[in-house]
């Protein structure tokens, strides 16, 4: 059985995302929860939180009969996509203006049984 979780629109890079979801990708997902906690990243609570709602996607597309505890589930997918990216302006000496690009994205955690 394979849960899935999407969360959307998160105020992070994706660059700076996929940093860590590079650290989790392919992991039980107790051993992927204990490297989050112990990641001082912005991605590592909100990555741990997808993986946490796929879990319990998965334990509850299985039914009744699904009993799995963490270490069942393995991380299979995990993917950081770009989200739309907001564009503010930074005023500067002389009239001028930077552009300031506050950057979103998208994640999509995947995990199957290994059963």
């Amino acid at each position: 059985m394979d849960g899935r979780a999407v969360n959307r629109f998160v105020r992070i890079s994706a660059r700076k995302a996929r940093i860590v979801a590079d650290l989790v990708r392919g992991k039980r997902v107790d051993q992927a929860l204990m490297i989050l906690k112990l990641t001082p990243k912005k991605a590592s609570p909100l990555l741990t939180k997808a993986i946490l709602s796929a879990t319990a996607n998965a334990r509850v597309a299985g039914g009744a009969e699904t009993r799995v505890e963490n270490s069942g589930f393995i991380v299979s997918e995990v993917r950081i996509d770009e989200g739309p990216t907001m564009k503010r302006i930074r005023p500067r000496a002389q009239g001028r203006a930077y552009r300031i690009l506050k950057r979103t994205s998208h994640i999509q955690v995947t995990v199957s049984s290994d059963q």
